[in-house]
């Protein structure tokens, strides 16, 4: 048994029936290329093979009566693998269109918290002898250096790699103590006091913050600042979603052309993407557009317990900006002082804050704010969350079989119904799309305008040198 961080407990609070807390990833494989038969029950087997490699895999929640602290993770002694891993057939003609609204599908349905929390859907049916593989894991349990962790042990460097059974094991925990649990919830309610004892760091951090932005524009943009788009509303349980790939070695050519980092340019083709999208739509607005950026703290937060360790900083896109390279040079020189600024206010920071949640509290104040459509009354806090995590960059086999793409999509939250993850693997970059689907019609559009974004910058590159 172990005790969930609050941060870590928070994506359970915070989740409503529309408001859905998970991240997916559609993986492609393609057994031909890898010359590898595909059966069902035995990729199934591979899987059950490797569970012991990711003991998370078999843990759910425990709630604690009266939600007196925090949940615990405890084992599942009723853990079912043929619950978790489900097969499923795509609709003719079995091309992207089909997928990725089978992807969506399975995106807005929720979770059961009495079990495990990951769904496992290999889809059969695609053109070309491809398989995909639908995952979904709820963010209480992997953020994005976990999650990616986490799928390394289901993959190999070669094809057709099969492990050992294991050996035969018990379930290694008694059930929780429910008296026990809220007893030492009750004990540890005046440790919750510490929440005071944040109040005048953040007084003073937020004081700095404005004092900086003063005397220097330059740094984060400021939250509850941004401008109200389509897709700054409150969201539905729908989904819409769309991936592209591009190829890693153009992202650095421009890197290197402009003297930037990778994630500048990633940040500069989203934008680009995001203005084209807005523009054809005629909802483009004057001012630029502010992405909630995630930043992993793994390596840099005191504390050793807990799945999620993640911050947050707030980066103009400048997507007010015509001109891409004008653009590009702005991003890259306003995150290098967002950047110094997040350093400032520390790693744990958000971990911090999220220790002392009451439950209750958190729980009825997400219900209210999703029930009574706040997030249409109040300034817009950012427009969209965009995340750049990086993977692999060699081939990779899943259970098996060859990976040919592997997207990721994280959630949207009311406010910001839209959410874009790019994830660098063998050498590509997966950019996955997923938005409320009434908030954002059309998704493809804002997919197939990467390439247009990439190539703007390209052009310009080569022109540079």
């Amino acid at each position: 048994m172990e005790r969930m961080t609050g941060l870590d407990a928070s994506f359970l609070y915070l989740e409503t029936d529309t408001q859905l807390l998970h991240v997916c990833a559609l993986l492609v494989l393609d057994p031909v290329a890898a010359g590898t038969n595909y059966e069902f029950a035995e990729l199934k087997a591979e899987l059950g093979r490797r569970l012991h490699l990711v003991p998370s895999m078999r843990r759910r929640p425990h709630r604690v009566p009266f939600d007196l602290d925090h949940p615990v993770w405890v084992e599942d002694k009723n853990f079912d693998l043929d619950y978790h891993i489900r097969r499923i057939g795509v609709p003719a003609p079995g091309g992207q269109r089909e997928l990725d609204e089978l992807t969506a599908d399975i995106a807005g349905r929720s979770m059961d918290h009495d079990r495990p929390l990951w769904e496992m859907w290999v889809v059969e049916g695609l053109a070309d002898g491809r398989i995909a593989i639908i995952s979904k894991y709820h963010h209480a349990a992997v953020d994005g250096i976990t999650g990616t962790n986490m799928m390394m042990h289901l993959c190999d460097l070669e094809p057709g790699v099969r492990y050992p059974e294991p050996e035969r094991r018990e379930i290694g925990e008694s059930a929780p103590n429910d008296v026990m649990l809220a007893a030492g919830g009750l004990l540890r309610l005046p440790a919750k006091l510490g929440v005071f004892g944040m109040v005048p760091k953040t007084v003073g951090m937020v004081g700095g913050f404005i004092e900086r932005r003063r005397n220097d524009k330059k740094g984060m943009a400021i939250p509850f600042t941004a401008p109200r788009t389509p897709f700054n509303r409150t969201i539905t349980p729908h989904r819409t979603i769309a991936c592209t790939k591009a190829t890693l070695s153009d992202i650095k050519d421009i890197r290197a052309a402009f003297g930037v980092k990778v994630n500048d340019v990633v940040l500069a083709v989203v934008a680009g993407a995001l203005r084209d999208y807005l523009r054809s739509h005629g909802e483009l607005p004057d001012t630029s557009l502010i992405a909630s950026v995630p930043v992993s703290t793994h390596g840099a937060s005191r504390h050793e317990q807990g799945i999620n360790k993640v911050s947050s900083l707030f980066a103009r896109l400048y997507t007010d900006i015509e001109d891409p390279v004008e653009r590009l040079g702005l991003i890259a020189e306003f995150n290098r002082g967002a950047k110094q600024e997040h350093d400032l206010i520390g790693a744990d920071f958000l971990q911090d804050w999220a220790q002392y949640a009451p439950p209750n509290l958190f729980q009825l104040a997400a219900r209210a704010y999703s029930e009574f459509d706040l997030a249409d009354r109040h300034p817009v806090v950012h427009n969209l969350v965009v995340s750049n995590v990086p993977g692999p960059q060699v081939p990779l086999y899943f259970l098996g079989h060859r990976i040919e793409a592997m997207h990721p999509f994280g959630p949207v939250f009311h406010g910001a119904g839209l959410n874009i993850t790019v994830l660098s693997c063998g050498g590509d970059l997966n950019f996955g799309f997923i938005a409320c689907r009434e908030l954002v019609p059309g998704i493809e559009e804002m997919a197939e305008a990467v390439h247009y974004s990439i190539a703007e910058l390209l052009k310009a590159a080569r022109a540079e040198n």
